[in-house]
């Protein structure tokens, strides 16, 4: 009788939103969730950026991006952060699979994990992961980045471990992850370009900052525990203690300061917390894996602060009006930016390139109908959603009690069919990183 009487017990304070999240918060992840994947995953796997509301895509061909058309980041494309946006997701989606067991939350990971694998796979230039892929299903943009390359990482070493991938599956994911970052380490951390761009690199893991320090922590201890490899253990313990060039201190100290110690060269960082969440991620996963008291302390404090300090971006979600309805029109990428192309010869070209598209479509849309739904979907939905998953990685006890209400406020807030972008993904992020 008495565990009939504790199930029952169980089942009400469940009910009722004591046990868990609110039965409304977890209604409006299943719709996210189903707007994602009616309309942002391509059948390879890969997140797109945005699509029109029907599902509506225009992707580069293989010649654009050959030519770096409209730039050699493919910024401003559907196909721009595929390795990105794939990383960071794919975790949740094993963690709705770990609650759901549901075929299909299986199906999904496995599709997110064959997607990066193929962006890992589409160059010969060792290291290389791709941002997406053209028309023909392997062409891609000449230009990677940090950005991209973490988290690939990140969400492969989550999916290996989650117990979905077979062991045959498992073993050829891992070779391949050891592969790329051997790649990386023998390129001294530097994430490297191909095509037009061979030989140059966009980005790396060893510079002093707060971004740089836990990823590459991260990458070399997911390394040690998913082959067992002493190498990477000893790498990583050597990192730990290492002080980077241009800092006063090492990088188990650089994680302690959180991500505010990278104001100094990203001044509206607190805007930017979709580029910090991966770093945050590393933290908490490291203060797992971590035995050495002293290190457990120092990315927990780094981890804090990181919390603390985006969940002043949270509350922007209250700007965002669902009845807004500029078109997005971003689908219509080739007529805007193209106009504005111009050859690229190296990184800093390809950036200005970029940059200059960018503003020459501010410019000339005098019906303020162009931009201004893109940049209130990314000040009023990206910020505060991807801010949201950052405190909601913090297992800081105070920190999740003081927060909570507040993330689960910004998961409910939005009608997921109707945006533009794909970075309303942080809302499934934000919500299965909570106990």
């Amino acid at each position: 009788m008495n565990r009939i009487y504790s199930a029952a017990i169980a089942l009400i304070l469940t009910s009722s939103g004591v046990f868990g999240m609110d039965k409304d918060t977890a209604a409006a992840i299943d719709k996210a969730h189903a707007a994602m994947w009616s309309r942002m995953i391509k059948d390879d796997g890969i997140m797109l950026d945005f699509t029109d509301r029907d599902g509506a895509v225009v992707i580069p061909t293989p010649e654009e991006c050959a030519e770096a058309k409209p730039n050699a980041m493919g910024w401003w494309t559907p196909i721009e952060n595929g390795g990105f946006f794939n990383g960071l997701y794919l975790p949740a989606v094993c963690e709705r699979y770990r609650r759901t067991k549901s075929d299909t939350d299986k199906a999904h990971a496995r599709a997110l994990a064959k997607g990066l694998m193929l962006l890992a796979s589409v160059s010969d230039v060792p290291g290389y992961i791709a941002r997406g892929v053209a028309t023909d299903g392997k062409s891609h943009y000449p230009s990677g980045s940090d950005d991209q390359t973490h988290p690939w990482f990140y969400g492969l070493y989550f999916y290996a471990k989650s117990g979905i991938p077979d062991a045959a599956e498992r073993e050829g994911i891992i070779k391949k992850m050891n592969e790329v970052a051997r790649a990386l380490k023998a390129n001294r951390w530097m994430c490297p370009c191909d095509g037009i761009f061979t030989g140059q690199n966009r980005g790396a893991f060893s510079g002093k900052g707060f971004r740089d320090a836990s990823r590459l922590l991260f990458i070399l201890r997911a390394m040690y525990e998913l082959t067992r490899d002493e190498s990477w253990l000893a790498d990583y313990r050597s990192a730990v203690t290492e002080t980077p060039r241009g800092s006063k201190v090492d990088r188990s100290a650089i994680c302690a300061e959180g991500a505010e110690r990278d104001l100094d060269h990203i001044k509206d960082l607190l805007t930017q917390m979709w580029i910090v969440a991966g770093s945050q991620g590393s933290l908490a996963e490291l203060i797992r894996l971590e035995s050495d008291a002293a290190l457990r302390r120092a990315y927990r404090e780094g981890m804090v602060k990181t919390a603390l300090y985006a969940a002043a971006s949270i509350a922007a979600y209250k700007g965002f009006d669902n009845g807004d309805e500029p078109p997005f029109r971003f689908h219509a990428w080739r007529e805007m930016l193209n106009p504005n192309y111009k050859p690229q010869a190296n990184q800093d070209e390809a950036t200005k390139v970029a940059i200059a598209q960018l503003r020459a479509v501010n410019i000339i849309d005098r019906t303020n109908q162009l931009v201004p739904r893109r940049d209130m979907e990314n000040a009023q939905l990206r910020s505060p959603l991807s801010a949201a998953f950052v405190v909601a990685l913090c297992d800081d006890e105070e920190v999740r009690k003081n927060w909570r209400p507040a993330i689960e406020a910004a998961i409910l807030h939005y009608e997921y069919a109707k945006v533009y972008g794909s970075l309303f993904f942080f809302a499934e992020c934000a919500y299965y990183a909570l106990p």
